[in-house]
């Protein structure tokens, strides 16, 4: 539940174990699978009797619980915190008791629950591991943390074009946080804002596509936003939902393919500007209902096009 002002749904186990081999596909992108050991927690907490879960949570406080921000603001807000997910914490401060964790990595939000791992291991006798925390790194939006839920996230198994497409669409602002979070460098704070997210994105799919992949996308970049061409590039593949008109067109759009919800009036601005074209041709009423002809491409910013699907 970290960082969460709600309860967060419930996840069946089949979801569960879908999600756990996307996320192991992910992490030996940059790990060593040879040199990698993956356990389930389940294999601990499906034999534990309920009387160990009750002495397990005797060990842990109300008090600190509530010591955890987002836990504290739902109180204060009056935003229901449902009782099993104060077990979250608890849940993962006995995982390293039993994995016998030396450092535990985690996002800031995680430090509560890494600190509670660190007062359950000296209870048990065991030196109390080392908490190491990243800072957040905010998504799409520019606003929140970025999150597969939220949709404002670029995937590490994302399609080169795809991750490169993403990457060009952050906001200028948050640059220098991707660069030393992501890249681990510093920016050039003296390089054109257009290059700068150009050379971000550009590294961000070499390192987990290839050099060769990052040539490509780069080119491909240019020939659609610099040189203007869109007709032959490569572009993500939108299918228009249920709405057709202009307006619920373009929501799906940007929300389907590139993970942003924008407003009924974002899009309005945008159709002022000029901004959204199909095939070339700007769209200048929101209600209309063009023929959305398989192969078009739909531009919906300086930024972004698709071509129908």
């Amino acid at each position: 539940p970290s960082g969460r002002s709600t309860t967060r749904p419930p996840l069946t186990y089949e979801d569960v174990v879908a999600n756990a081999k996307t996320y192991t596909d992910q992490a030996f992108l940059v790990l060593d699978k040879e040199k990698t050991e993956v356990v389930f927690n389940g294999q601990w907490f499906k034999e534990m009797p309920f009387m160990e879960v009750i002495k397990l949570n005797a060990r842990v406080t109300l008090q600190q619980m509530l010591q955890r921000e987002d836990f504290k603001n739902r109180v204060a807000n009056g935003t229901e915190v449902r009782l099993h997910e104060i077990q979250y914490p608890i849940m993962q401060g006995w995982d390293s008791v039993v994995v016998r964790a030396d450092v535990e990595i985690g996002g800031s939000d995680q430090l509560f629950n890494i600190l509670v791992g660190r007062d359950l291991q000296k209870e048990e006798g065991q030196e109390p591991q080392v908490c190491m925390t990243l800072p957040l790194l905010e998504g799409l939006d520019g606003v929140k943390k970025m999150s597969k839920s939220l949709g404002n996230y670029v995937g590490l198994t994302d399609a080169p074009k795809d991750m490169f497409g993403k990457l060009m669409s952050i906001p200028d602002e948050l640059m220098a946080k991707y660069y030393l979070l992501v890249l681990g460098e510093t920016m050039d704070a003296a390089m054109h804002p257009m290059e700068a997210k150009k050379q971000l994105a550009d590294k961000c799919v070499a390192v987990y596509h290839g050099g060769e992949a990052a040539r490509e996308c780069r080119e491909d970049w240019d020939i659609r936003f610099s040189k203007r061409d869109l007709s032959s590039a490569e572009l993500p593949s939108f299918t228009p939902g249920e709405r057709r008109d202009v307006l619920g067109v373009v929501q799906h759009a940007f929300q389907s393919v590139f993970g942003q919800a924008v407003s009924g009036g974002d899009v309005r601005r945008l159709i002022q500007g000029g901004s959204i074209q199909l095939n070339g041709d700007k769209l200048t009423d929101p209600k209309a209902e063009p023929a959305w002809e398989s192969g078009a491409v739909l531009k919906l910013d300086k930024k972004r096009s698709v071509r129908l699907a």
